[in-house]
C-alpha cells in the first residue's frame, strides 16, 4: 500500500505566531523525502499534522486522499517516530514491540525481530533503563518494523552513534526497496543523510522555499573557482549564495544549473567548477536576505 500526500495552502498560527505559511505541495508515495530548514522552520509542525497530533488553522492536509486528523483510518497507517523522554517509561522492549503488533496492520515481527538483534536491543529490559542510543535504536525498529503507508522521522536517531545510524540507514533503504511507503525525514544530519532521499523540501520560516529531485538539485549548486577577476566576470549576472576569498583567489557558490556554453566560458577563464553538498546550499539558501560576503581570512 503506497499513499501519496497533500498540503493545500495550509495555515498553522500558534498565538500571533505562523508555524506554517500558505504551504502547498504534493507528495508521490513509495519515495524518501527529506525536509530540512533551520530551527522553527515548521518542520515539526508539519510532520504533526500528518500524524494527526493536530490540525491545520486554515487548508487541507490529506493522507492517502483523507484528512487524517481524528481519522482512526488513516491514523493507524502513519508511524511518527520522534524523539521522546523515556526516563519514566516501565514498559519493556518486548512490551513496545507487542504494542505496535496490536496496533500497527503492517508490523512484521520477524523483521523486528531481525533489527532487534541487529541494534543489541535487551528485549526484557524496561526502556526508561536503557542507554539514550538503545531507546533510539528502538524507535528507529518500531518505525522500520510498522512499514507504515506514511513513515515520519523527526531527529529520532540523534542519540544513535554512527556506526549504529549506518546501520539504520542501509535497513532502511533495503526495506523501503522491498517494501516501498512514504517516507519523510526530519534532520540536522543533512551532509550524512542526503544519499537516502529521493526528493528534498526546504522549509524556511513556515514558507517552502524549494521541492527538488535531490539529483537535479545538487547539480544546481556549482562552486566556481579561480583568480578574482574571472570568478566576478563569469558569475556576473548569475545567483551567488556564498563568496569566498584569499588573496587573488576567490570562489563563489552558484545556485543555478549551468548549460554547456557557460561550462566552456567558465574553462576559457581558468575557472574550476565543482559539485557544491547539499548541506552547504541548504546553509546559504535559507540565510536571509544577508548580501554575500568575502572573508579575507577564510580558506577556500
Amino acid at each position: 500500500m503506497i499513499w501519496d500526500v497533500k498540503f493545500d495552502q495550509v495555515y498553522v498560527k500558534y498565538g500571533g505566531f505562523a508555524a506554517l505559511d500558505n504551504l502547498s505541495f504534493s507528495l508521490e508515495g513509495g519515495k524518501i523525502y527529506g525536509l530540512i530548514g533551520r530551527n522553527g522552520a515548521g518542520k515539526t509542525t508539519l510532520l504533526s499534522l500528518l500524524a494527526s497530533y493536530i490540525e491545520p488553522t486554515s487548508g487541507t492536509v490529506l493522507v492517502g486522499g483523507e484528512v487524517p486528523f481524528e481519522n482512526e483510518t488513516v491514523m493507524e497507517q502513519v508511524t511518527f517516530v520522534h524523539e521522546t523522554d523515556y526516563r519514566n517509561e516501565t514498559d519493556t522492549v518486548k512490551d513496545m514491540l507487542e504494542g505496535s503488533k496490536r496496533y500497527r496492520p503492517h508490523f512484521d515481527a520477524d523483521y523486528a525481530a531481525k533489527l532487534v538483534e541487529r541494534f543489541g536491543l535487551p528485549l526484557h529490559k524496561k526502556i526508561g533503563q536503557l542507554s539514550k542510543g538503545m531507546q533510539s535504536a528502538l524507535s528507529v525498529t518500531v518505525g522500520l518494523a510498522n512499514r507504515s503507508p506514511v513513515t515520519l522521522y523527526d531527529e529520532a536517531y540523534q542519540g544513535m552513534d554512527a556506526p549504529t545510524r549506518e546501520i539504520f540507514y542501509r535497513e532502511l533503504l533495503e526495506d523501503q526497496a522491498a517494501h516501498p511507503r512514504t517516507i519523510l525525514f526530519s534532520t540536522h544530519f543533512v551532509s550524512e543523510m542526503d544519499y537516502l532521499f529521493d526528493e528534498v523540501l526546504i522549509l524556511d520560516r513556515g514558507k517552502l522555499l524549494l521541492q527538488e529531485s535531490y539529483d537535479l538539485l545538487i547539480h544546481r549548486g556549482v562552486s566556481v573557482t579561480g583568480s578574482a577577476e574571472s570568478v566576478d566576470e563569469f558569475t556576473r549576472g548569475l545567483q551567488v549564495l556564498n563568496v569566498q576569498r584569499l588573496g587573488g583567489t576567490k570562489s563563489a557558490m552558484v545556485y543555478g544549473e549551468l548549460d554547456d556554453g557557460q561550462r566552456r566560458a567558465a574553462k576559457q577563464l581558468g575557472l574550476e567548477l565543482g559539485p557544491v553538498p547539499l548541506q552547504d546550499l541548504f546553509i546559504h539558501l535559507t540565510r536571509g536576505e544577508e548580501v554575500p560576503h568575502e572573508d579575507e581570512n577564510q580558506h577556500l
